[in-house]
């Protein structure tokens, strides 16, 4: 009961939180994009911080940070996976959909850092508007962040990868940097209850650019999904029950 109590008062702060930055950080961001950066920074170690104290959710991000122009290919489960790449990643942009776009705040946030909404219902009008917004978009260079299942993952289920990062990974010409993470485990992709533990993002060798589609994936998807399992079964949770379910699109 009492982890419930402090998990409904760490939500109601996390969000009024938000709302209070937002006021004070956006007419910075309004005239200069360093003002959103760094406005959703400080939200996210923010977050972090009251973590640890309000419900015993300590935050590791490991591994070599990316600072340059890069794909970041994200394992995601909950919304915590955003807020410890945001904290630590110095110029994040990341394939959303295109609900999030409307979101009081978190859209206007999203849109100023350079974010590219997509419409997730319509596959091949989602891979044009995709590829439109990386090639026109208006954000300086930095880090594109997308995740290859395409929705958060709970942990134990199975979800397939899809082929827009490779489309992304052949447009940009860039590196694909993987992320793995167990933040799952502690932080649910729904509901409010938040459980104690070491909640980790951790980025992995970078996999060079030129690879054929169908290697870059098959290769993505190993690393990934390997190195979750391990942080996973770090964290105590078997990555692999009998009889796994199939994932839900959130």
């Amino acid at each position: 009961m009492l982890r419930w109590a402090r998990s409904v008062l760490f939500v109601g702060q996390m969000y009024a939180m938000m709302a209070i930055m937002a006021v004070f950080f956006t007419p910075w961001a309004i005239f200069d994009r360093r003002g959103a950066y760094a406005g959703v920074r400080t939200y996210c170690r923010y977050v972090r911080w009251t973590a640890r104290w309000m419900v015993g959710l300590r935050t590791e991000v490991r591994g070599r940070v990316p600072v340059e122009e890069v794909l970041i290919g994200s394992k995601h489960q909950s919304f915590l996976d955003i807020i410890l790449i945001v904290s630590d990643v110095p110029r994040p942009k990341f394939i959303m959909k295109k609900e999030l776009g409307r979101a009081p705040i978190l859209g206007w946030y999203a849109k100023r850092i350079g974010c590219v909404a997509v419409d997730r219902g319509r596959r091949r009008a989602a891979m044009r508007q995709m590829v439109e917004g990386v090639r026109h978009g208006d954000a300086p260079p930095g880090q594109l962040i997308i995740y290859p299942q395409g929705t958060r993952v709970a942990p134990g289920v199975k979800a397939p990868y899809k082929i827009g990062t490779a489309v992304l990974y052949e447009e940009t010409g860039q590196p694909c940097v993987p992320a793995a993470t167990n933040v799952g485990v502690f932080w649910p992709r729904k509901g409010i209850l938040r459980k104690p533990g070491l909640a980790v993002v951790e980025f992995l060798e970078p996999i060079p650019p030129g690879l054929p589609a169908e290697t870059f994936m098959a290769r993505l998807e190993q690393v990934v999904e390997t190195r979750s399992d391990a942080l996973m079964a770090e964290a105590g949770f078997d990555p692999r029950p009998p009889g796994r379910e199939s994932a839900e699109e959130s």
